[in-house]
C-alpha cells in the first residue's frame, strides 16, 4: 500500500519537484569543482550526489513501484502502458547512477559525471510531468 502522499497530486508534485532541484544544485557545485580542478572535493560532491540520487529520487520510485502504481494498475487496467513506461524511467535513471557510482569507484571525475547528471535531470523532469499530467490526474482527490 502506497503512502497517502503519493496519491496526492500536490503533496507529490512538491517530493519531485524538492528532490530535483536539488539535484540541479548538487550538479552546479559539482561542476565549479571540476572547472576549478578541485578533484578531492570534487569528488566528495559526487559522493553526495550519488546519496541523493539513491535516498532520495531511487528511494521514492521504489515506493511508488511498490505500491502505488500497483494499486492504479488494479484499480484500472488502462493504465498498464503508462506504469510501464514510467518503471522504465526508474529503470534508466538507476542505470545512470550505476555508471556514476563506477566512474566514482574508479576515481574518474570529469565532464562525463555531468553529462550522467544532466541525463538524469532530463529524465526525471520528463518522468516528473508525465506521473503528474498523465497518471496522478487520473485519481479522485
Amino acid at each position: 500500500m502506497s503512502g497517502p502522499s503519493l496519491k496526492k497530486q500536490d503533496a507529490h508534485s512538491s517530493i519531485h519537484e524538492a528532490a530535483l532541484n536539488e539535484a540541479i544544485e548538487l550538479r552546479e557545485i559539482l561542476k565549479k569543482c571540476l572547472e576549478n580542478k578541485e578533484s578531492e572535493k570534487a569528488t566528495q560532491v559526487a559522493q553526495i550526489i550519488i546519496e541523493h540520487w539513491e535516498s532520495r529520487t531511487l528511494k521514492h520510485a521504489e515506493s511508488e513501484e511498490d505500491g502505488l502504481y500497483k494499486e492504479l494498475v488494479q484499480e484500472d487496467p488502462n493504465v498498464t502502458k503508462l506504469v510501464n513506461q514510467l518503471t522504465r524511467d526508474h529503470d534508466l535513471m538507476r542505470r545512470i547512477v550505476g555508471e556514476m557510482n563506477e566512474l566514482l569507484i574508479k576515481n574518474e571525475m570529469n565532464e562525463r559525471m555531468l553529462s550522467l547528471l544532466d541525463a538524469l535531470i532530463v529524465i526525471d523532469s520528463i518522468h516528473n510531468e508525465d506521473e503528474m499530467n498523465k497518471l496522478l490526474i487520473r485519481i479522485k482527490q
